[in-house]
């Protein structure tokens, strides 16, 4: 089911109002009916692969229970190294099954010897990387001794498939999210307001930005070698925004959904594209899963401590782990071994938290030295991008190899390109909002509440106005498919 359906329009008012009600019985009751609107949100695409999801959870609950109740070291780590086993066995089987065998197959051909691994006709469950990691996580903080384990299975089951991040995140840890599955929730009217204001506007992320960007990224990507290299250009910042724009999107809608129920989630973006250098690009872009890289593979490696090589090394790591994460595609590891080498100067020089706090805080306008490392970070980033977004290697090697032309000068033309005029004012538009409200959790945060019931409201509606307007169907998240 997906956040910008008629059916989510629907499902979202009737467990909003069946949940809220059971607030007055047992707090079990109201957990098992998250469960239960949880496992209808996800069989909605296609109920055979709930039962991946209950495998996980059952794992999860298990070994996070033998964990914890064995009383010798190695009984603790036969229990982790069943729940390592079983979810990335899951997730390495439907994901990188192919890919592996792909590669396999290429790689013997290519040496004179030419052996055939099978491959299968398998399709991706969607969210399998994210329900994973979460349940990961679960059972490695059990063993550290950072959590206990939870003997509650309808809490625990509640926590694992919570509807509104289950399928594309943010990853949530057990030590945020499950304890607040103990507790009976009060609903709170200014929550749940502030909830549908970052609802809304994650709607207008997804179906305004990124939908429309999708079109003439798409047009452009199909065949980069038919267009001038300044239409490429535009081709990758299309698709930069529909990225941010969709991912993003996603997110303020989940931490929306969830404050409507009485949840807080992390926050997953914290304005990315106003970095000043590559480190803070990544405390800022899917914080959720760069942080679960940083605890629970960066720092066990060593992280920045230790000599040179062994710093290049858990850089190249844990960015090559995160591109294979997601997709499995030649193009990803590209995509991540380039942001490992953007990574390693700020590191090496030891500047790597420099910028903690968000750009130009407290002013309205950025320095002229921070627009310069605004300005290079981004364009190191589109142009990664472009990896990402490719369909193959000898793809983006096409693509990148048109961005060299005399024709980086022209005026860009493509299908559809004045079309492209109405969407360009709108991302600049959404920039400068972005701008405004870069210092809050998400941009309309605080826009619009000092206004005035007339002028609040205005704004609301037009960004109603403005999703109805120009949504394109049931448009599907790009995350869907990691």
């Amino acid at each position: 089911m997906l956040f910008n359906s008629l059916d989510f329009a629907i499902f979202l008012p009737i467990v909003f109002s069946v949940y809220w009600i059971l607030n007055t019985s047992n707090l079990r009751l109201q957990n098992a009916f998250l469960v239960l609107a949880s496992y209808v949100f996800y069989g909605w695409w296609d109920w055979r692969f709930l039962g991946l999801v209950f495998i996980s959870t059952l794992t999860g609950y298990l070994t996070g229970l033998g964990i914890e109740q064995s009383a010798q070291q190695r009984r603790k780590w036969f229990w982790l190294l069943a729940s390592i086993v079983i979810n990335l066995g899951l997730l390495g089987f439907y994901k990188y099954y192919n890919f592996f065998a792909d590669s396999f197959n290429a790689s013997f051909s290519f040496l004179g010897s030419p052996l055939i691994a099978p491959s299968l006709q398998l399709i991706l469950p969607i969210g399998i990387s994210f329900y994973t990691f979460q349940t990961l996580s679960y059972s490695i903080d059990i063993y550290r001794g950072s959590i206990k384990a939870t003997r509650d299975l309808i809490a625990f089951s509640a926590f694992h498939s919570f509807f509104p991040q289950l399928v594309a995140g943010p990853i949530e840890r057990a030590t945020n999210l499950l304890p607040q599955f103990y507790v009976r929730r009060s609903f709170d009217y200014g929550q749940a307001v502030d909830g549908l204001r970052q609802i809304l506007w994650g709607l207008f992320k997804k179906v305004v930005i990124a939908d429309n960007c999708a079109v003439f990224a798409n047009t452009i990507f199909s065949d980069p070698s038919a267009y001038s290299a300044s239409t490429l250009v535009l081709g990758a910042l299309f698709f930069t925004f529909q990225i941010y724009g969709d991912f993003s999107g996603y997110s303020d809608i989940a931490i929306g959904v969830a404050r409507l129920l009485g949840f807080n989630l992390m926050q997953n973006f914290a304005f990315p594209y106003f970095s000043r250098d590559i480190a803070e690009f990544w405390r800022r872009w899917h914080i959720s899963l760069s942080t679960w890289f940083r605890d629970y593979v960066y720092i066990p490696l060593g992280g920045s401590r230790g000599g040179t090589w062994l710093k290049i090394r858990n850089i190249f790591v844990i960015f090559l782990a995160s591109g294979l994460w997601h997709g499995a595609n030649w193009t990803f590891v590209i995509w991540g071994a380039l942001n490992a080498l953007y990574y390693l100067p700020v590191v090496l020089l030891g500047r790597n938290r420099d910028h903690l706090e968000i750009v130009a805080q407290g002013r309205l306008l950025p320095s002229f030295k921070e627009v310069l490392q605004i300005g290079l970070t981004f364009a190191l980033t589109v142009f990664a991008w472009i990896f990402f977004r490719a369909e193959s290697l000898s793809h983006a090697l096409t693509y990148i190899a048109g961005l060299f032309s005399p024709s980086l000068f022209s005026v860009p033309n493509f299908p559809g390109d004045s079309a492209a005029l109405t969407v360009i004012p709108l991302v600049i538009i959404f920039l400068l909002i972005e701008w405004w409200g870069r210092e809050h959790s998400y941009a309309i945060e605080r826009l619009g509440v000092n206004w005035g019931r007339v002028g609040r409201w205005s704004f609301y509606y037009a960004l109603a106005i403005l999703i109805i307007n120009f949504t394109r169907g049931d448009q599907m998240f790009i995350y869907f498919q990691f």
